[in-house]
């Protein structure tokens, strides 16, 4: 009866948190906390010990990592209770102390939190525990009461950690049936780099049997069993077969046997470089586990809490007299691109990357290549993947002013405060640069420059409102610059994203936000641009395909596996690897990017038609055929 008093109690305390995960994981990407037993055996506490008893017997230690996460950054902390279950306990004489050992747990973490800090009861597999015979009902109330043994101790959620196996996967289910009621509940599955449990049992099938649960999970994920690399795969199966927000939380790596001891040896920049891509392909809270530790969040928080903001935008900071506001510049008056898309008429621009040097002469020697061809514009990457080029604004400039045709540049929010970006999208009114492709940028961990600092005051959806509001004549502050700028915005699509929800409800917020014209990813396959034009076709914008005609079977591979938002069919690395010359190859990759092009041609107004290293030739057999 205590117990249950308890619960009761600590639940009503919890009323205003309970919803805090779900409200906050489909708000912004959570940064959860990384491994508990590996900072604890770092305390030269040995496996011969109970770590869950140490919630009972040394408090401070248990206290002092979860600070350490929390200086680290970390939004969640996870109790130290993966086995603090009566079977588990049992094994070292524990097993009457289930409800003592989790609600200290949960009351430690609770201690050392902030006010904005959630809480996960961390529930771990019974097949953790060896020697397990227990029948379906026993393993439910097992874990059951646990659960109930963490509410009662104040967690705003429970999570389910690495469940390797569909009766897992099964039994924590029923126990959330029995315990959780409208609780909030995580379950995360653990499979290998083939998205499959330690008994073959594919991952679709884990996730496959929530769609039978009266109250489902708030979230689900992968945790364990595999370093960053190794739970790509996973991920991407995953992000295809729920709705549900997902969490990633790999190990670093796989151990390696160092003087006698298991030591993990991914750094905190290699876990930060995959949680980046985590985020990107539509993770929605990232965190480590086995191996990881505090020096590891720390760089992810750092990271990620500048780009991974959900719905994050860019506001004016005071009140705006709607008397101070002018006409905007029709999108025909804007320049001749945007008269050319509001005639309907088709377009085509080619890509050429800024070089790193700074001698302009043979990016301007090409663009003029391309303007004699009649292509309507260039466009100018802004230091993409993170590299370091010249000014892609100088380099519009010079094209714009010696090869005689108009540019389309792009505009990162990556390099720049909002005060710095302002400044440059006035630069460009001043400079007649008029088309703007705003987009958010790579983060610096996956560039040539891992230990640079990345700014993203704002996403690109942030930055067309900002542009908006100049072409109205008002800076970001809301105070008046005099006449409006006039530039014709862009934004940029992928129709290959795994969370397409997400990309469709971005997409329409930035045309909500001013966009006027759409850029999209390289598409080879061009199913899924067709069914994402079909899911816009109600907003009614110009769409340019991204095209990238395949220069090799090399550089098709790369494509396939290192660009993200890309998709190579396997039927378009097939015929390129028929080809059996270099030559070949690139004829082929012409080919396939011109059917492209046919097949899009009824339902795009244009092309972007990228320069594969540099190659103009390339580019204009494409818009030539």
């Amino acid at each position: 009866m205590t117990n249950e008093l308890n619960v009761s109690n600590k639940d009503k305390e919890n009323d205003v948190s309970r919803l805090g995960l779900k409200e906050r994981i489909n708000s912004e990407v959570l940064i959860f906390d990384g491994a508990m037993g590996t900072e604890i055996y770092k305390r030269d506490y040995f496996v011969n010990t109970s770590f869950d008893e140490l919630n009972i017997k040394a408090p401070d230690v248990i206290g002092e990592i979860h600070a350490a996460y929390i200086d680290a950054g970390s939004d969640v902390l996870t109790t130290n209770t993966f086995t603090a279950n009566r079977v588990t306990l049992s094994k070292f004489g524990l097993g009457d102390k289930v409800f003592e050992i989790n609600t200290a747990a949960a009351e430690i973490a609770r201690d050392q939190s902030n006010g904005d800090t959630l809480i996960a009861g961390s529930v771990g597999p019974l097949t953790a525990a060896a020697g397990v015979n227990l029948d379906e009902e026993e393993c439910r109330d097992v874990l059951a009461e646990q659960i109930s043994a963490l509410r009662g101790g104040g967690v705003d959620f429970i999570v389910f950690e690495t469940l390797p196996s569909l009766r897992d996967v099964e039994t924590a289910l029923a126990a959330a049936a029995k315990s959780c009621d409208d609780f909030p509940y995580v379950l995360s599955f653990s499979v290998d780099r083939n998205g499959e449990s330690h008994r073959g049992e594919p991952l679709r099938n884990l996730v496959g049997l929530l769609s039978d649960v009266e109250t489902a999970p708030t979230a689900v994920g992968l945790n364990c069993c595999v370093g960053p690399e190794g739970i790509l795969n996973p991920l991407t199966t995953l992000l295809s077969a729920t709705n549900l927000p997902v969490i990633v939380q790999p190990n670093a790596g796989i151990p390696k046997q160092v003087d006698g001891r298991m030591i993990y040896m991914a750094s905190p920049e290699y876990l930060t470089t995959y949680a980046l891509r985590f985020v990107n392909l539509g993770a929605s809270a990232v965190g480590g586990c086995c191996g990881t530790g505090p020096e590891h969040i720390a760089d992810m928080a750092r990271s990620i809490k500048r780009v991974a903001v959900i719905g994050k935008r860019t506001v004016v900071t005071k009140p705006v007299d709607s008397t101070t506001l002018k006409e905007p510049v029709p999108t025909a008056e804007k320049s001749s691109l945007g008269a050319k898309l509001a005639a309907g008429e088709w377009i085509s621009t080619i890509e050429i990357v800024p070089p790193k040097g700074f001698d302009l002469a043979s990016t301007i020697e090409k663009a003029a290549k391309c303007a004699a061809a009649g292509i309507d514009a260039i466009n100018i990457p802004d230091g993409p993947r993170a590299s370091s080029r010249i000014s892609p604004l100088v380099t519009a400039i010079k094209i714009e002013s010696e090869a005689k045709i108009e540019a389309v540049l792009h505009f990162c929010c990556r390099d720049r405060n909002l005060i710095g970006m302002q400044s440059d999208l006035l630069g460009c009114a001043a400079s007649n640069i008029k088309n703007l492709l705003f987009v958010t940028g790579d983060p610096p961990k996956l560039g040539q420059y891992p230990n640079a600092s990345a700014v993203f005051d704002a996403d690109s959806i942030g930055m067309v409102e900002v542009q908006r509001q100049l072409n109205k004549g008002i800076d970001l502050g809301g105070n008046p610059i005099g006449d409006p700028t006039s530039a014709l915005i862009g934004v940029g699509a992928d129709p290959n994203a795994i969370d397409m929800i997400r990309e469709l409800r971005r997409t329409r917020e930035k045309i909500e936000a001013g966009a006027e014209f759409i850029i999209t990813q390289p598409v080879f396959d061009i199913e899924p641009l067709l069914r994402f034009i079909d899911e816009i076709a109600d907003l009614q914008i110009p769409v340019l395909a991204g095209i990238w005609p395949l220069a090799s079977y090399r550089n098709a591979e790369f494509m396939k596996n290192e660009v993200p938002g890309v998709v190579v069919p396997d039927s378009v690395m097939e015929r390129m690897g028929k080809a059996d010359t270099k030559e070949a190859q690139r004829s082929e990759g012409i080919a396939i990017a011109r059917e492209a092009v046919e097949g899009l041609r009824d339902v795009i107004k244009g092309v972007q038609v990228s320069a594969p290293f540099g190659n103009v030739d390339t580019a204009l057999a494409v818009t030539a055929g």
